[in-house]
């Protein structure tokens, strides 16, 4: 037993180092995880001949409640209020940002890297993503998250992931009776979530025990399990249920707040390390070509597919150049699909190394590039607006 309480010493010790890089380099946390999954799995099996237990199955279990809970507040931070207003917008720009990138992608990797088709089709939904993470935390730090115009970018990057989502599960989940079973038992959870838990939350939440989490979490394991055992990725339900949810669970701050610190403060470094952990450096130095294809394929066929979309909404320049820019950035859903992807043996080794790098590549450079050149400053808020709120 001492070797269980052992191993999760040194990945807890992991996450905290990996805390501590993402506040000095002030990068998301997530990025720096994943980073430090990849360099710890190098060192400890290059001078210690063993590596960090990313098969164990205890940690399989805490990995895949992390993305399950993830994928969950994701979907439960979407503002309703703010979609109906933007929902033109936000549904164009959005469904935009995901075809482009999915589509070019996927024939990049498959006409140019010679992949098989159903591994470039996997490459095309990892590389369609927009960061959530990302884009949130960059609203949040600036204040645009309480303007119109980073609520609409927050609303597209909601319908851009919810399209990668849809397409994980249509292209390589099997269509059985299991699949026509987990679809209806999961329309009907959806229509009797809004109306069931605000209810059951007034009558019985607000205690010590915290019914509350312990209820979220029997739905999104449920239809996890139900998931998984209809051959598609438990991870797929949880974003539906949180926007199924937002309306509600979303607005309860304090709960949003106590989910947070369970998902980022123990179950995420749990995912994002042993997503790490899987890359293999030497598959990157072997295939740089691959790796800037797959970047550059990325990064061009956002900007040939937003940046149009903006201007047809009137963007002015900066707000246009900024928000295409933001939605070019990926990390969370993209690193869950390159996982699947390898985990269901669509994609190899070296075909996952080079997703993961693309994915925290695109994280990083379009980020730097956006809030250094082309930030629309005259849409800030005052920060004392902000530091109130």
């Amino acid at each position: 037993m001492h070797e269980v309480w052992g191993i999760a010493a040194l990945w807890l010790g992991l996450a905290l180092i990996a805390t501590l890089l993402s506040i000095w380099f002030r990068i998301a946390t997530a990025l720096s995880e994943i980073v430090v999954g990849t360099v710890a799995q190098l060192l400890i099996g290059a001078f210690i001949g063993r590596s960090l237990g990313a098969g164990e199955p205890w940690i399989v279990f805490l990995s895949g409640a992390g993305a399950i809970v993830l994928t969950f507040l994701a979907g439960a931070e979407l503002d309703p209020d703010v979609f109906k207003i933007k929902w033109k917008e936000a549904t164009v720009i959005g469904i935009i940002a995901f075809f482009a990138p999915f589509l070019g992608c996927a024939a990049l990797a498959y006409y140019l890297l010679g992949w098989s088709s159903q591994a470039s089709w996997l490459a095309g939904v990892a590389l369609s993503t927009t960061s959530v993470a990302v884009v949130y935390a960059v609203m949040l730090e600036l204040g645009f998250n309480k303007t119109e115009f980073g609520k609409a970018v927050l609303a597209a990057c909601f319908v851009n992931d919810l399209g990668t989502v849809v397409a994980l599960g249509m292209i390589f989940a099997p269509f059985t009776i299991k699949t026509v079973i987990f679809i209806v038992s999961g329309i009907a959870v959806f229509i009797i979530l809004p109306y069931l838990t605000p209810r059951f939350f007034k009558k019985y939440g607000d205690r010590p025990s915290e019914l509350e989490a312990k209820f979220l979490l029997l739905v999104l394991f449920g239809l996890g399990s139900l998931a998984a055992w209809s051959g598609s990725e438990a991870v797929l339900p949880a974003y539906l249920v949180g926007m199924v949810l937002a309306g509600t669970v979303g607005k309860d701050h304090v709960l949003i707040r106590r989910l947070r610190t369970l998902t980022f403060g123990l179950l995420t470094p749990f995912y994002f390390i042993r997503a790490g952990s899987y890359v293999s450096v030497s598959a990157l130095f072997a295939a740089p070509f691959a790796l800037l294809v797959l970047f550059m394929g990325k990064m061009i066929t956002k900007i040939i597919g937003v940046y149009p979309a903006t201007k047809l909404y009137r963007y002015a320049q900066k707000e246009a150049v900024y928000t295409t820019l933001l939605m070019s950035t990926g990390l969370t859903f993209g690193s869950i699909s390159a996982l699947f992807g390898l985990t269901h043996g669509i994609i190899t080794k070296g075909q996952y190394s080079l997703l993961i790098a693309t994915v925290i590549g695109s994280a990083v450079v379009p980020t730097l590039i956006a809030n250094a050149f082309f930030l629309p400053h005259y849409l800030l808020p005052e920060r004392k607006d902000v530091d109130k709120k």
